[in-house]
């Protein structure tokens, strides 16, 4: 719609503003959010359009069709094929038209708008021992209306079929204003019920004048989404309109209500995953398996999932589904099971019969659409053939086929999928940036729709048809059947309003690729981006559009983080997906078009918590907190920073010229001049100012050590412990407690000087600027000084390192940016990289150096959260394992405390902080024991706590050293002369 002018764009939105209830934007940042699904293709709407209500979507049709504008509708974006995107106005269901309007339990059947999560339903219909079928790995975040637009199906299709097979009524509008409400059966004249007169009429010559073809065109197979379903029209086929509209994708009418058939789900499930010799084999033995009755039959290869803990042995596994009405029976069918494939060829089984551990294991395949972007190389890999389906006894000799075209083609690919319905799901590594790749990609799409049709197979097997394979078409059905696609579209929108470009006359499928308007080099930036080559634009062409990041919650027993500002906001912008989306757009230049100076991407960016989660928990690594700093740092070059980029980026300086006054300074912070203080420095007034510690960590430490004369065990590990500026300034009672277990457990603690050594040097000075990680200067983009004060801590601990010590850091925020933001912030200093690689956690310290060490028993539960950035970065393995030993029982919360370092210290950010915390930290410490002891070992968390809570957090290592008591240290002495050492 680029060629629309000025007054054009004007009028529609202000008779959009005047004829819709819901909220309209035409606002860059709108807009471009809504530029890309999680396919290969990019289009720019006009505008984007929340409607409240049926009536709303009816008035924003009639303003559209008045000024001639296309419509998309669109729910959570995760469609693979291009389908969600458009140049017109995108209808947002997600914001508000996102209801259960009713659940028949007796009826087993449920009445949803379109926006509704497929998740929310089913938690629902759960209650009632009732799910519904179709469950695509995005379940936690697609909506009801994308799933009928694609047909989607999903990993229990074998179980419970299609989408399709679960419709019952839709009702919907089209493009024209008519309301038409779809079911099954016909009217006395014969047409599908529910039509208005001009369709009603129309539908029926279509249907009566191509009888033969209808019953003759369609290949006969579970997974046929591709084209039109208008074999359901027939009598035989009952006449089921509502069935043939499904997986339409938004090309005929625009849902507004549907009515939809909930199965009863199993009392007790176990999961049998089958170990083969490879792809081939599993692929072979999957159709076999189906006389069982299984409830899922998916396949993948040891190319996908790597090592994976509790695979069993073998190159390719099927994971096998099968339900009961007790664990015994669900187990003993899946025991069956494994006996009968083992007769056939199996190498290996394993029958996992617990619930953790069957999540554990489908989050391997659910993470798989992300993963598979990313082969074992780092090379990118993108969707375009993401689901085509062959019938399932065909599917052995398929892949080989298709294995044969890949070499062919000179591509790589990781197959994985619904083996029992014989859909293959792969991204492929084409090479989609330059001219000779994307003819590449053209020449295999063609030669590969022939392959699938030789086979018996549908183009589409599950994401639909899209820009994506529909030009293929023809290949599949024929020109004859391909036309009556094209005449029943015209029926239905003959001025072609709705989703142009789709399923008939469509777009070439090598035209609007998203990746066309990126910058064609590198992009100069700060950090080192390692597993990007350097690139920023890969790093952030890592967002394919999967959208777990818009995950409302994070599941049962899930210690994912990602994403806690989308769960506090509900919007799109405060996504991972949407904060790449316009990351994107501001490196394309054409929608938002200021680069590093956007105010859009700004605005989005000022509600991430920098929290890392998705550096862990998004299935291709994006890493938003490191383009947050990446961002700010340039967006603030040679400009004025927000105050709190001073408060709070430069806290280490602060504290430190604080410390001599803390006494005063901790009286000051209770009087009202603290108000004036916050709001100087850009601190949110509901915040109270931490107290000062009165004496540091580090003061205490050198008086210790210049007035105890006990010495160190004599075997005992030197580990250099980093005073970080938290535990220094504020909670130095972790530290003290830190120096009492590493030295119960017989290791020899030692701080680091805070200069550089030099050889033959006098005693160093005791007043010196103290050493520092840069966090606080890396999450507000001040990446210059970050660097600055990186250099100086490699410099000073470079000698310290070098015989393999390790560096025990008890900060968890520090201790992930001495572990990935040092050395991704001096990519080219071997030093950076060796401190990275000595950072270990307390519990890491004590596990690895320490093994035979028995921390003192305190048998009680534990409530409290996982540090997101230990999470994230560091991993928690070694802290459950160290919290079992001490009979610590009981997991801790997953998700972000809200305060995240500077973040919750902000003006602006309180509602939004306190909203993170009361996702998961807070409710988890209320509903803990009276007993429990609360577990919280980064500062922000215990801050969180005790400013929002009614009961303190603490860190591990003062639990431990309270237990220990007084008098079991070995000691705080240590021998003359070690080297590093400072002296009082």
């Amino acid at each position: 719609m680029a060629d629309r002018t000025e007054t054009e764009k004007r009028n529609l939105a202000e008779a959009l503003a005047a004829a819709v209830r819901g909220e309209v934007s035409f606002t860059a940042a709108d807009r471009a959010l809504m530029t890309m699904d999680a396919s290969n293709y990019r289009r720019v709407p006009m505008a984007v359009v929340a409607p409240r209500d049926a009536e709303d979507v009816a008035a924003a049709l009639r303003v559209c069709r008045e000024h001639a504008v296309p419509v998309v509708p669109r729910g959570g974006g995760t469609s693979i094929a291009g389908q969600a995107t458009g140049v017109g106005v995108v209808l947002d269901f997600t914001r508000h038209l996102n209801r259960i309007v009713s659940l028949d339990p007796a009826a087993r059947t449920a009445v949803v708008q379109p926006g509704v999560i497929l998740d929310d339903l089913r938690a629902a219909a759960g209650a009632h021992q009732l799910t519904f079928g179709p469950d695509p790995s995005t379940h936690s975040r697609c909506t009801l209306g994308g799933m009928i637009g694609n047909n989607s199906c999903g990993s229990h299709s074998v179980a419970w079929g299609t989408t399709a097979d679960s419709v019952r009524e839709l009702e919907l509008l089209t493009y024209g204003g008519e309301q038409v409400r779809a079911g099954r059966g016909t009217d006395p004249t014969g047409a599908p019920t529910g039509l208005p007169p001009r369709l009603r009429d129309g539908v029926k010559a279509l249907v009566d004048a191509e009888l033969a073809l209808l019953r003759t065109g369609y290949p006969a197979l579970p997974r046929r989404i591709s084209g039109y379903a208008l074999d359901a029209l027939l009598p035989e086929a009952g006449t089921d309109l509502a069935r043939a509209l499904t997986g339409s994708e938004g090309t005929l009418g625009v849902l507004t209500e549907a009515t939809v058939r909930l199965v009863e789900t199993p009392a007790a499930r176990a999961l049998a995953v089958l170990g083969y010799p490879d792809e081939s084999a599993a692929a072979e033995a999957a159709h076999t398996l189906l006389p069982h009755r299984p409830m899922t039959v998916e396949g993948m290869a040891a190319d996908l999932v790597g090592s994976a803990a509790g695979l069993p042995k073998g190159g390719a596994w099927l994971f096998v589904e099968m339900g009961g009405a007790s664990p015994g029976e669900a187990a003993a069918r899946a025991e069956a099971l494994c006996r009968a494939a083992a007769a056939d060829g199996t190498t290996d089984h394993a029958l996992v019969t617990d619930p953790a551990g069957q999540r554990a294991l489908w989050r391997i395949r659910e993470d798989a659409s992300g993963t598979a972007t990313r082969l074992s190389d780092g090379s990118e890999a993108w969707p375009g053939w993401e689901d085509c389906a062959v019938p399932p006894a065909r599917l052995g000799p398929y892949l080989r086929d298709f294995r044969a075209l890949l070499t062919q083609h000179g591509l790589r690919g990781t197959p994985y999928g619904h083996f029992g319905d014989g859909c293959i799901h792969i991204r492929i590594d084409f090479d989609l940036l330059t001219a000779p790749g994307i003819r590449r990609f053209r020449e295999f799409s063609y030669d590969l729709g022939e392959l699938v049709v030789a086979h018996g197979g549908s183009l589409s097997g599950e994401h639909g048809d899209g820009q994506a394979r529909a030009e293929l078409l023809p290949k599949m059905y024929g020109p004859e059947l391909v036309a009556v696609f094209e005449r029943f579209k015209s029926l239905w929108d003959p001025a072609a309003g709705l989703n142009p470009g789709m399923l008939v006359r469509p777009a070439r499928l090598d035209e609007n690729l998203r990746f066309a308007p990126l910058p064609k080099g590198p992009v100069p930036v700060e950090f080192g981006y390692p597993h990007d080559n350097g690139d920023f634009s890969a790093a952030v062409r890592r967002c394919v559009g999967v959208a777990k990041c818009r995950n409302t919650t994070t599941g049962p027993g899930s210690a994912d983080v990602m994403c806690p500002s989308f769960r506090a906001t509900g919007e799109e912008q405060h996504s991972t997906r949407g904060r790449a989306r316009l990351l994107h757009e501001m490196l394309a230049g054409e929608v938002i078009t200021d680069g590093w100076q956007s105010p859009e991407v700004r605005e989005a960016l000022d509600l991430c918590l920098s929290c890392k989660g998705c550096r862990s928990d998004c299935p291709v690594g994006v890493d938003m907190a490191t383009y947050k700093a990446e961002f700010l740092h340039h967006h603030y070059e040679g400009r004025l920073r927000p105050a709190a980029h001073y408060s709070m980026g430069r806290l280490p300086q602060w504290l430190h010229a604080a410390a001599p006054l803390a006494p005063a300074l901790n009286a000051l912070a209770r009087t009202p001049l603290a108000a004036l203080g916050k709001r100087l420095g850009g601190i949110a007034p509901e915040r109270p100012i931490p107290a000062l510690a009165t004496e540091t960590f580090t003061h205490w430490w050198w008086h210790r050590r210049r007035t105890t004369g006990a010495p160190y065990p004599a075997s005992g590990r030197t580990v250099v412990l980093w005073p970080d500026t938290f535990t220094n300034h504020l909670s130095p009672q972790v530290g003290r407690s830190a120096v009492r277990v590493l030295e119960a457990a017989g290791l020899r603690p030692l701080l680091p000087p805070t200069a550089p050594l030099r050889a033959g040097s006098a005693p160093l000075p005791r007043r010196h600027r103290p050493l520092c990680c840069g966090l606080t200067y890396v999450s507000t983009g001040q990446l210059d000084q970050a660097r600055a004060v990186m250099r100086r801590t490699v410099e000073v601990l470079g000698p310290l390192l070098q015989d393999g010590r390790p560096l025990v850091v008890l900060e968890p925020s520090c201790a992930a940016t001495l572990r990935t933001d040092l050395p991704e912030l001096l990519p080219g200093d071997p030093r950076a990289a060796q401190l990275a690689h000595s950072v270990r956690t307390f519990a890491q310290a004590l596990e690895e150096l320490a093994p035979d060490w028995r921390p003192p028993r305190l048998d009680r539960p534990v409530a409290g959260q996982t540090h997101c950035h230990q999470h994230a970065v560091l991993g928690d393995s070694a802290d459950r394992r160290l919290r079992e030993r001490a009979g610590l029982t009981g997991s801790l919360t997953g998700g972000c405390c809200g305060l995240a370092g500077n973040f919750g210290f902000e003006r602006g950010h309180y509602e939004v902080s306190v909203s993170c915390a009361e996702d998961q930290l807070l409710p988890a410490v209320r509903e803990s024991a009276p007993e429990a002891e609360i577990l919280a070992d980064g500062f922000s968390c215990r801050t969180q706590l005790d400013q929002l809570g009614d009961r303190p957090g603490r860190h591990l290592a003062e639990v431990l050293a309270e237990a220990l008591g007084e008098g079991e240290s070995a000691g705080a002495g240590g021998p003359e002369g070690e080297p590093g050492v400072r002296r009082g």
